[in-house]
């Protein structure tokens, strides 16, 4: 037979899960769009169509057909998922590391190592804030 306070850390650990997942989407999200934005500001501007589909997509929506990277998919919990491209601008990857005929053009993976830092610690302190709140 467990004893009250054993079954009371038992439910409390239990119970924060679920509140740092709902504690951390916000700063999902804001990484995410920073991300984009990042992203837009990269893309080339020849006509605006790719700088336009860059996207952030929240869990449990579904990327837009033809993105990169990896196409139409359902976003896991606790995730956000930035895509390029769909089913207008299929050539993000082409931009990103040119063609035989084309020299590239470097704007997604330039982006993401500009923000990475920044968006891992936003991330690491919201996590670590719930937990924080939540451990009574």
């Amino acid at each position: 037979m467990a004893s009250p306070q054993l079954t009371r850390l038992q439910r409390r650990l239990e119970a924060i899960p679920a509140k740092v997942k709902e504690a951390v989407q916000p700063a999902l999200r804001q990484s995410g769009d920073e991300l984009v934005g990042t992203m837009r500001q990269l893309a080339p501007k020849d006509t605006g169509a790719l700088e336009e589909s860059i996207v952030a997509t929240p869990a449990g929506q579904m990327t837009p057909p033809y993105s990169q990277p990896g196409g139409s998919t359902v976003v896991p919990e606790n995730a956000v998922v930035v895509t390029a491209g769909n089913t207008d601008v299929r050539y993000p990857h082409l931009v990103e590391f040119g063609t035989v005929d084309t020299t590239a053009q470097p704007f997604f993976w330039p982006a993401f190592r500009l923000t990475r830092k920044r968006i891992t610690n936003r991330i690491k302190r919201a996590i670590s804030k719930a937990v924080r709140e939540n451990w009574v």
